[in-house]
C-alpha cells in the first residue's frame, strides 16, 4: 500500500522553519522517496509568520499543498491554534512546550510536547530548537531514520559551516532521545 506523509511545520521567522522542512525533504529525496517542499512566509524579515509544507511519499505527488497535515510541528502558539484542528485524525501534533503552554484537548491525534527552546538553551544549542523538534518527529513518526537524517545533513551543510553540523546532529539526537 502506498505511504504518503504530509508534514506542516509552522512558527515565526528566525526559528529555522524552512531549514527543518528542507532537511526533511532532502533526506526523503536522498532516501529514494518522492518529495515536495513548499515554503511560505510573511513579508517580515524576522518574527513574521513562517511555515513549510513537506510531503514524503513512495508514489508521485500530485500537489505540494498540505491543508490537512498528518504531522503538525508547531513552534509557537498562533501556529498551534491555526492548524491544530486541521491535523488529520490519527495524526501527530508535536509542539515546543517551552513556548506553548496550551493544553491540546483533541483525543484523535497523538500529541507530544517537547521543551525544545529550553533544551536548546540548556545545552548550548541556541537557535536549534527546530532541530530538537525534528529529532522528536523522526522518532515518533518513523518516516525517516536518524541515520538517514544525519547522512543528508552532512551533505546539506556547506563546507564553510561544518562547525554547525555537529551542533545540528547533537540537537537532533537530543530530541530523538527525549
Amino acid at each position: 500500500m502506498a505511504k504518503t506523509t504530509k508534514i506542516l511545520i509552522a512558527g515565526f521567522g528566525g526559528q529555522g522553519i524552512l531549514f527543518s522542512g528542507k532537511a526533511l525533504a532532502y533526506t526523503g529525496l536522498k532516501s529514494g522517496m518522492e518529495v515536495s517542499w513548499l515554503p511560505s512566509y510573511g513579508p517580515e524579515m524576522r518574527g513574521g509568520t513562517a511555515n513549510c509544507s513537506v510531503i514524503l511519499s513512495d508514489t508521485p505527488i500530485g500537489s505540494p499543498i498540505v491543508d490537512k497535515p498528518d504531522v503538525l510541528i508547531a513552534m509557537n502558539l498562533p501556529s498551534l491554534e491555526k492548524y491544530e484542528y486541521e491535523t488529520e485524525k490519527d495524526g501527530f501534533i508535536i509542539y515546543d512546550s517551552s513556548l506553548i503552554s496550551k493544553t491540546i484537548t483533541r483525543e484523535d491525534v497523538v500529541v507530544a510536547g517537547i521543551p525544545a527552546t529550553k533544551l536548546a538553551s540548556d545545552n548550548g544549542l541556541d537557535g536549534l530548537a527546530n532541530m530538537i523538534i525534528m529529532g522528536k518527529v523522526i522518532k515518533e513518526t518513523n518516516v525517516l531514520t536518524l541515520d538517514q537524517v544525519k547522512t543528508s545533513l552532512a551533505q546539506m551543510v556547506p563546507a564553510k559551516k561544518q562547525e554547525l553540523l555537529a551542533k545540528n546532529v547533537k540537537a537532533i539526537e537530543l530530541g530523538f532521545n527525549y
